[in-house]
């Protein structure tokens, strides 16, 4: 991450950093403080109870300091810090608490990210969705789905749980699949936007350097590896499957439908690109145009 660009982030960006990592610092100190003090039944409240007393003394503060905009990411940001230091505190535990810990970091920290790269590479995008926590109901449906399988199978089958290393694998695809997100959004900058562009803006230029010159769609194929290796680092066998076919018709579409528009706006410099640089995602092509479609390089798994 560039200096330049932090030290020019816009005042959303920036309170976001501080509501985050304030409430990360707060917290953190609050749910190890019966390790640090020993245990007692006073301790014991605070551990459990205090986080919740703090969040509703942070929503207090931060709605009396700030209104509108600012104050719906400040209070998402302290909220996803809370949860960045919940996902810690789990990973201390040696059972089947220790892998919901590491999914909980890399959630939190997935949505706290998105937020932040937008500010610092396409401000002018910047609004409370950015942090895609309100991405859709299947999004969250499946969320859900996913925390009761992991609750479901560590109440009946606690052993199933125990697979350390195998979760340590999820969270490699994790930190991998959400690197290459992150580069494709600082490669392209303000080209880059989360929802499919149908009109051309007339500063929108084609990225095929960096991270785009591996693969056409780098900030799906992060995203489609994120998602798999959640269910992964939670060891959950159904989701990994759900969630991979899932993934995989979701981003078909997109890619097809964001494709049609690349086509439409950028033309012969785009079906150029699509000769030269595959998809990145499994037996995904993408949008074909039928007079080119045979000299499409066909190489499903190309990154």
């Amino acid at each position: 991450m560039d200096v330049l660009l932090m030290r020019n982030i816009c005042p959303a960006g920036k309170q976001a950093l501080i509501c985050f990592f304030i409430s990360t610092i707060v917290f953190t100190t609050s749910f190890f403080s019966g390790s640090v003090l020993g245990f007692s039944s006073e301790l014991w409240a605070l551990t459990y109870w205090g986080p919740a007393l703090y969040f509703c003394l942070f929503n207090f503060i931060l709605r009396y300091c700030y209104k509108g905009f600012m104050y719906e990411v400040s209070i998402r940001s302290a909220f996803l810090g809370a949860t960045f230091s919940l996902g810690i505190f789990l990973t201390s535990f040696d059972n089947g608490w220790r892998v919901f810990g590491l999914y909980t970091i890399i959630l939190s920290f997935f949505h706290f990210s998105e937020f932040v790269s937008v500010a610092l590479t396409n401000p002018r995008t910047l609004s409370v969705n950015s942090f895609i926590l309100n991405h859709s109901v299947q999004y969250g449906a499946a969320a859900v789905a996913s925390w009761i399988e992991w609750g479901v199978e560590y109440y009946f089958f606690p052993d199933m749980k125990s697979y350390f290393w195998l979760s340590a694998l999820g969270v490699v695809m994790c930190i991998t699949g959400e690197g290459l997100r992150k580069s494709a959004m600082f490669t392209a900058k303000t080209n880059f936007n989360h929802t499919v562009q149908f009109v051309k803006r007339p500063d929108h230029q084609l990225v095929t350097h960096g991270v785009y010159s591996l693969c056409r769609h780098p900030s799906y194929v992060g995203w489609f590896y994120w998602s798999i290796g959640t269910q992964v680092t939670l060891l959950n066998p159904i989701c990994v499957i759900i969630y991979t076919l899932a993934s995989w018709t979701f981003f078909r579409e997109r890619v097809y439908a964001e494709e049609l528009t690349l086509l439409t706006f950028f033309g012969p410099q785009y079906v150029e690109y699509q000769k030269q640089v595959g998809t990145g995602l499994p037996y995904i092509m993408g949008y074909i145009p039928e007079n080119t479609g045979q000299n499409i390089k066909d190489d499903h798994w190309s990154y």
